[in-house]
């Protein structure tokens, strides 16, 4: 008896010390923030741009025409267009007129960043990886895990 105990207390070892590895650290979050961080600072230096906002969230941004108007707000659908582009100016993609709703849309930058500009307005964001797609990488694999993006985004329109 005492042998079966010894093993089912092994095994039940072996399985929690496997589990804990799944677990996302909040130390690694906050550890990539601060990489991503750095990395969208450089960018900054390297390309002399001096003119950002940093939001409370890490998201930096520049609005480059405010638009007119009333600005919509998380509950909103809206109508972008947008280029993807990564820190070495590698274009990832590029959206004529994309339509969504804000509350339901998982880049957080999206949400974050959108509300800031008027229709007809254009903003730039640059985002850590963390209010992108994260530690998983886009769905589609064309951005990979813990990758910072720029996003240049055109408010077509919205409706509330």
């Amino acid at each position: 008896m005492k042998k079966y105990l010894l093993l089912f207390v092994a095994c039940t070892a072996v399985v929690f010390s496997s589990c804990r590895k799944i677990i996302v650290s909040p130390f690694n979050t906050a550890k990539q923030a601060i990489i991503d961080d750095q990395a969208i600072q450089n960018y900054f230096l390297l390309n002399q741009i001096t003119n950002v906002t940093k939001d409370p969230s890490g998201l930096y941004y520049h609005i480059d025409t405010l638009g007119t108007g009333a600005h919509p707000t998380s509950s909103s659908s809206v109508v972008i267009n947008y280029t993807t582009d990564l820190l070495d100016d590698s274009q990832v993609e590029s959206q004529p007129s994309y339509y969504f709703q804000l509350s339901n849309i998982d880049i957080e930058a999206w949400r974050i960043g959108i509300p800031f500009i008027a229709k007809g307005g254009t903003i730039t964001l640059y985002v850590p990886s963390g209010l992108a797609f994260g530690n998983t990488g886009s769905p589609d694999g064309k951005i990979a895990s813990n990758t910072c993006v720029i996003y240049h985004i055109t408010l077509q329109g919205f409706s509330n």
